[in-house]
């Protein structure tokens, strides 16, 4: 009579155990899902002579999220949640650009933004 009670125990506490390891696994999926976040990207280019800028400082307006520009002028914004944001440009010798209400979804991607030289 024990074994049987010791094996229905342990039957117990196992499928216990398998309930929830699979429901924190789908919590966490359908928290993902409620957070979606993405990556955004862009390229910012001299107005004039299309070159590609390195070292622009980007950000997003009221926030500390910034990016830098790499040797391709190319920039990322990550783990953004989807939104209108106001994205601003600045490098030195250059006038400062605002693009506002910049609408960041899942097919936003490769802003394009130029620069104007300082005059």
């Amino acid at each position: 009579m024990k074994k049987i009670l010791l094996t229905i125990l342990a039957t117990a506490l196992f499928l216990a155990s398998y309930a929830k390891e699979n429901n924190e696994g789908k919590n966490s999926e359908a928290e993902k899902e409620a957070v979606q976040v993405i990556d955004f990207k862009g390229s910012i280019i001299d107005h004039v002579s299309s070159e590609a800028l390195v070292g622009v400082e980007v950000q997003i307006e009221g926030t500390d999220i910034k990016a830098y520009t790499d040797f391709d002028g190319n920039f990322t914004f990550e783990n953004l949640k989807p939104g209108k944001y106001n994205i601003i440009a600045t490098y030195i010798s250059y006038e400062k650009n605002t693009l506002e209400n910049v609408e960041i979804t899942r097919a936003a991607d490769n802003l394009k933004i130029e620069l104007e030289a300082s005059k």
